[in-house]
């Protein structure tokens, strides 16, 4: 599953992994588990580390209770969509888990939001810089194009699915083992990236990683978008949309509404913090240093987009940014570049890398492999 290829500098740098998911629900969750086990399994035990120990949530509580929490999840998440939670409770069994444990291992960015809402506190959370490019700027083929930043734990963890399911369309999906997804593009031109947002209040409600794969099944960008919109989410997140038509949204998703931008002439550009004034008010506070790096990460995107056309290499350069956008994990937050992805619709194509994209090199993905 590991490979490594030659990087800018002439060394060595590891290349992205993949992983063929093909048909029913359970088939595609039991090969996921049984290829990743071991490592699923570890990477589980830490996010509920994490999420019991307050960095994240901004509140400490026990392992029952964080599983407690995300059991009680499960009836939203077989309702929202019956097939996802059947592949990631196979998932979960194939590798000896619990449902519980894969609602946290998957869906962690959004858990902690339901964590946060049984106490108070200030959350650690300072993930993804993600941008949508026009068509009229891209010679006609626009990009949906982000870092993927998390705590640098997660990094070793990054993963490629190849994504053949019994009804609907193939997909490419950047992901981390154990989830069902979390950045992808499929062959009917539907492009989704996210980037994290911190709900003050969180709910017992479906997280974000089934949201990505139900817009994925969907054929048409109305329809995927109404998959963010009409869920009853667990936790804030802010999803990106763009189709081979050059149609494209994003969405600062709360539990407790959406705010929705149409692209138009001008990138959409995003970071941690809410824009829109309503989804501002159901937002949990962040830490001075880490709402200046969602700041400075957000101008810095809109500067390098400062320009009349925008190449594949323009936004390579972007996720490599090392002024603000590329981060680096250091104390106390331990936050860095885990991976990134460009796609461009109109041509079904995508470009990942997996770990700091400084350091790596993308890896080219399209549905003629």
């Amino acid at each position: 599953m590991e490979a490594v290829q030659e990087s800018r500098e002439g060394e060595t740098s590891r290349a992205m992994r993949r992983i063929l998911l093909e048909g029913s629900p359970e088939a595609m969750g039991r090969c996921h588990g049984e290829t990743y086990r071991d490592e699923i399994r570890a990477y589980a035990e830490d996010r509920v580390a994490l999420s019991s120990s307050g960095s994240w949530s901004g509140r400490a509580a026990d392992r029952e209770e964080v599983l407690a929490l995300a059991a009680s999840m499960l009836p939203a998440h077989r309702a929202y969509s019956p097939d996802l939670c059947a592949e990631m409770e196979a998932m979960a069994q194939a590798c000896d888990l619990t449902a519980a444990e894969a609602v946290i291992v998957g869906g962690f960015t959004d858990f902690v939001d339901a964590v946060r809402a049984t106490g108070a506190g200030v959350p650690e959370e300072d993930d993804c810089t993600a941008v949508v490019v026009p068509d009229a700027m891209a010679g006609g083929q626009g990009y949906l194009a982000q870092t993927w930043d998390m705590h640098a734990s997660a990094t070793e963890h990054v993963t490629l699915l190849d994504i053949r399911p019994q009804d609907g369309p193939r997909s490419f999906v950047f992901s981390t083992v154990g989830c069902l997804g979390q950045i992808g593009i499929n062959e009917a031109g539907i492009a989704i990236g996210i980037n994290n947002l911190a709900a003050e209040v969180g709910t017992r409600g479906v997280t974000w990683p089934l949201v990505i794969r139900e817009a994925l099944l969907q054929t048409d960008i109305d329809a995927a978008l109404r998959c963010i919109t009409e869920a009853p989410l667990t936790g804030a997140h802010h999803y990106l949309l763009l189709d081979g038509g050059g149609r494209g949204f994003d969405v600062e998703a709360m539990p407790q509404g959406c705010a929705v931008r149409v692209l138009g002439e001008e990138p959409l550009v995003h970071t941690n913090h809410c824009l829109d004034p309503a989804s501002k008010g159901f937002e949990a506070e962040k830490a001075p240093a880490l709402m200046a790096s969602s700041q400075a990460r957000l101008e810095r995107a809109k500067e390098l987009l400062d320009r009349s056309s925008v190449e594949l290499a323009d936004l390579m350069a972007l996720t490599r940014d090392s002024q603000a956008i590329c981060q680096v994990s250091k104390p106390p937050y331990h936050i860095e570049s885990s991976g990134a992805a460009i796609m461009r619709p109109a041509t079904r194509e995508m470009w990942a890398v997996w770990g700091l994209p400084s350091e790596n090199e993308f890896d080219h993905f399209h549905f003629a492999q």
